[in-house]
Parts: structure tokens; sequence; C-alpha cells
């Protein structure tokens, strides 16, 4: 599943912007300032409905217009579709796949899994463990479709114990109540854990080979630490009833997969703690590819790589290496000031960006 086309109506800064993008790479050169991350941005609302930059959508609408409205038209082997998201201030949010209202983007077959990078997305290196539980939740959801409602449905459940919780401190309910939910968050949490560590154990390998390959100078895993140290169902029932006089005196559930940990460490160390800026990038990095490497293999889907300003940092060895890597399978979408920034790129690669213009190539 690729993208074919995008077209922008009041979009940041782009009053109306049409383009054309290749099936492998696409380079969006311009100044700083230029609207290049803007363009990511917009492809990224455009397949998923949402933004990697902000909470606050007001931003994507262009200063002066009332509504901002994104279109991308993606292809596979099977058909060609096309993903409408239209926003307009206080208003919810208009979604149509090939003309049709939905509900949301994430679990339909017609839109690209897509990997983003972005200067904001170092919180999932170094932010707090509340960030890196929903991207590792994702990456469960993309490569199993299956079981993408594992998190929603231990998040009702452990909703409905701590709304339980405040009951029985109220004096409404008595603390045998808890008996029935703890059992469902436990059957839900168990479900979860296990996807998780399913997840991270794939991971391990491509993303301790790909640090390494683009410079981090020691061994490197992703670690997942869970929480608890139930092994099924009852074990993790069991930890929760123990638990239960302390989430009383919280008025809320203290223990379960919501307060899981998944890290990347370095040398034995973590780099939320002790990795530099680039250190920290570089992780990033390793992590994105490694997923679409996963991917790749498991379902045969590689995501629409989204990568901005990447390679300002490298050196000269590890721009030719990233870009090996960009072309090695699936389409990428980069962010650069100069164009030799990215070694061997050819003209039909380039997107030129000029204050919110698009300077080729336009779509027809």
């Amino acid at each position: 599943m690729i993208v074919t086309r995008l077209e922008l109506r009041d979009f940041r800064n782009y009053e109306v912007a049409e383009l054309q993008l290749p099936a492998g790479l696409a380079l969006v050169v311009g100044p700083n300032g230029a609207g290049k991350t803007n363009l990511l941005e917009a492809v990224y609302f455009g397949c998923t409905g949402s933004s990697p930059r902000t909470s606050n959508e007001r931003e994507l609408v262009r200063r002066g217009a009332s509504v901002a409205r994104v279109v991308v038209d993606t292809r596979d082997d099977d058909a060609a579709h096309r993903l409408e998201v239209g926003f307009e201030p206080g208003e919810a949010k208009r979604l149509r796949v090939d003309g049709a209202a939905v509900n949301n983007l994430s679990t339909l077959d017609a839109r690209p899994l897509v990997s983003v990078f972005m200067p904001e997305r170092l919180e999932l290196v170094k932010g707090a463990p509340a960030a890196r539980r929903a991207h590792l939740d994702q990456v469960v959801a993309a490569l199993w479709p299956a079981r993408a409602g594992a998190r929603a449905a231990y998040s009702r459940a452990l909703a409905q114990r701590n709304a339980l919780l405040g009951r029985i401190r109220a004096g409404a309910a008595t603390p045998s109540a808890l008996d029935a939910w703890d059992a469902e968050l436990a059957r839900e949490g168990i479900a979860l854990m296990e996807h998780r560590a399913e997840a991270v154990d794939g991971l391990q390998e491509p993303f301790g080979r790909l640090a390494g390959q683009l410079g981090l100078p020691g061994p490197a895993e992703v670690h997942y630490r869970p929480r608890s140290a139930a092994a099924d169902a009852n074990g993790l029932a069991a930890e929760l009833a123990e638990r239960r006089s302390a989430d009383l005196d919280r008025g809320f559930t203290a223990h379960g997969p919501h307060r899981d940990e998944l890290g990347l460490r370095l040398d034995g160390v973590t780099l939320r703690a002790y990795g530099s800026q680039g250190q920290q990038r570089t992780a990033l990095l390793a992590l994105l590819f490694a997923e679409r490497e996963l991917l790749s293999s498991r379902r045969g889907r590689p995501p629409l790589m989204l990568l901005d300003d990447v390679m300002s940092e490298l050196d000269a060895e590890r721009r030719e290496l990233l870009a090996e890597l960009l072309r090695s399978g699936g389409q990428a979408i980069v962010t650069a000031t100069e164009a030799d920034h990215v070694p061997g790129a050819a003209e039909d690669e380039l997107i030129r960006v000029s204050s919110g213009a698009l300077l080729g190539p336009v779509a027809a």
C-alpha cells in the first residue's frame, strides 16, 4: 500500500497544494520554514486523522482560513482508494474513504501503515512511559490486526474497576464486588502483556543490528518490563487482590499493564536517562526501521516512512547507510535542506518546497 497523490487545502502554511508521490523514495527539499515538516504532517494527518506534532489541531488550519482539508490517494495490488480528512475547529472531524463517511481510519486496509520521525517523537525515547506503551500497542495492532482491540478492552475494564473503587470508598458497594472486575482486568491484562512481549521479542534482533549500523557505540536492546510478574490471568488477579487495600486508599488501580515500561538501552543503561541527544535520535531511528523490517517480514506490508530532517546530524557514512535503508523496500518521504544530504538522490525523487508552494513534481 503506497500513497500516490496528496492534496492540501488551507493546511498549515499551504493554501492549495497537490503533488504526485513516487512509489519509493521522495525527498522534500527547501529552506527552513518553507513547509517541509508541514508536508510530512499533512501526509500523516491524511492517513490517520491525527497529527504527530500537536494535540491542538486548531494549529493545522492556515491562518485566515476556517477549514483544513487533506486528501490522500492510495494504491495497492488490488485497488485504489481515496482518504479525505476535513477539520474545522469546534466541529467533529470529517473522515471519508472512497466517498463514504467513517468514524476512524486506524483499522482500515485502504490506508498505509505510517511510521514517523520528527523531533517531537524523541519523547518516545526520553519521555514518560505512557507514550512508549501506546506506541508498542500500535505496533501490536499493525502486526496482528485481530489484536487491535486488546488495549481498548483492557482500558474499559480498568475504567470500570476504578469506578467501582470510587463507589466502595463512598460506601455504595462492598469490596467483594471487586472480585469480578479483578478477574476481567486480569484476563484482558494478560492478553495485552503477551502481545507486547511477542512484539518486543520480534524487534530485538533488528533493533540491535540497526542501532549498531547507525552508529550507537555498544550493544543496544529494546526492553519490555511488565509491572506484573504473573504468568496467567489467575496470577494477575491474585496480585490485584493483594493490593486491593492500597487501591482503595488511593482510589485507583496502581498495578497492571497500564504501568508497564518499554525501554531502549545501550550497554545495559537506559537511553532515556543516560543517552545523549544524538544517541536518542539514533535509537529512535533504529526502532522505526526495526519495526519496518518486522512488519515487512510478518505481513509483507512495510509502513510508509516519514522522516523529518534526519540526515543533518549524520556523517557521510551514516547518510549512505540510511539512504540504502530507505531504498531497501517500501515508500519513504524524507525532508532535507539540501538534496545532497541524501546520497544518490535523483531528480524524479525531488519535491522542492518554497514558502508553502510545491515546485514539483506537482499533480497533473
